[in-house]
């Protein structure tokens, strides 16, 4: 017996990566519904006919809902008979987020506040909600609209009653829609230069099944508050982009560097210095509890906590480093590479 056994899952931004990667995980369990709620009705067909194909004796157990976290009522007229939410809907191209910050303000921040309250009002049992590492000492208008998401996380978790609220925050997902390595893939087989901004930038990786056992991680030992994060790797892009190169054919001698993007940092960081004050090492991952401290200050001038973990930051130059080897076989490990590799390519991510 599964924890999702006769349950209700909802996604939202469920035609991603990520609600593709739930899908295939949970779809052949004993979970009783997976409802996919999302904006673009042309993806949901898409993935509609794809589950179809694919799994055609349980596909009845994936619903699609149109909707948009940036409407109360929208979220609200989906959540009846909800068990528990994953919520994945985000603006997270970091340049497009650049240049249109209010778009992103309207989906990460209003979006999740809309979710968390219809989820509160449903009396949902738990609410995952996707962060990023992006969240932590944020410099771009995705970063800081993702890391006011874990803000309103933490705060609605006070008061949300049988409703538990939890934050996970993980670095690159690989191959996740959008990301670099398509492209790379698709550069190299139509001869381009493989463009990389600054080879010396350092990024977390991990596979879209990590960010899966990470969001589960939080749904089985999260507690009401938390931000979870995964220990990831990390490597150079210009380490990433060779490792694709000796996979696919590519010449190292055409890499093209480019330049830094929009709003991009040279590395990227989990776990902050402030938030290691009070982080729990929990193996693979670590866990910041809510703090549920009162606004009443006064009270500390008499009383106080001076403990402190001795963990410091958790950032993408100081986790464990990966070789080219050692990135190419995790690269290679990936589904969506296999699929390409062998030459069937159209995978669903």
């Amino acid at each position: 017996m599964s924890i999702f056994k006769d349950k209700t899952l909802m996604i939202t931004g469920g035609t991603g990566s990520f609600g593709n990667a739930v899908l295939r995980r949970f779809l052949n369990t004993d979970i009783k519904e997976i409802r996919i709620f999302s904006r673009d009705e042309k993806k949901q067909d898409d993935m509609r006919h794809e589950y179809q194909v694919r799994y055609p004796e349980i596909v009845y157990k994936i619903k699609f809902y149109i909707g948009d976290v940036r409407s109360l009522q929208s979220c609200r007229n989906a959540m009846s008979g909800v068990d528990y939410i994953f919520h994945a809907a985000a603006l997270k191209q970091v340049p497009s987020c650049e240049f249109f910050p209010m778009e992103a303000v309207k989906t990460n921040v209003i979006g999740t506040d809309n979710v968390l309250t219809a989820a509160i009002e449903a009396g949902v049992g738990a609410v995952i909600c996707l962060s990023t590492d992006k969240a932590a000492y944020p410099i771009n208008a995705m970063g800081i609209t993702k890391a006011i998401e874990e803000k309103i996380a933490v705060a609605k978790s006070r008061y949300s009653g049988n409703t538990k609220i939890c934050c996970t925050r993980y670095g690159n997902v690989m191959c996740s829609r959008g990301s670099v390595i398509p492209l790379w893939i698709d550069q190299i087989r139509n001869a381009n230069p493989i463009t990389i901004t600054e080879p010396k930038m350092t990024r977390f990786i991990m596979s879209l099944e990590e960010a899966v056992d990470l969001v589960l991680f939080a749904f089985e030992h999260g507690q009401n508050g938390d931000i979870l994060v995964q220990k990831a790797p990390a490597c150079t892009i210009g380490t990433q982009a060779e490792a694709v190169c000796e996979l696919f054919g590519g010449k190292k001698e055409d890499i093209k560097v480019i330049g830094i993007r929009h709003g991009e940092k040279m590395y990227e960081t989990l776990l902050t210095n402030e938030e290691c004050a009070k982080a729990e090492d929990m193996g693979d991952f670590y866990r910041v509890p809510a703090d549920n401290r009162g606004l009443n200050y006064d009270k500390f001038f008499k009383e106080g906590d001076e403990t402190r973990n001795i963990l410091t930051e958790f950032n993408s130059n100081n986790t464990r480093q990966l070789n080219v080897e050692e990135t190419k076989e995790k690269i290679a490990a990936l589904e969506y590479i296999q699929k390409e590799v062998s030459g069937e390519g159209n995978f669903v991510q």
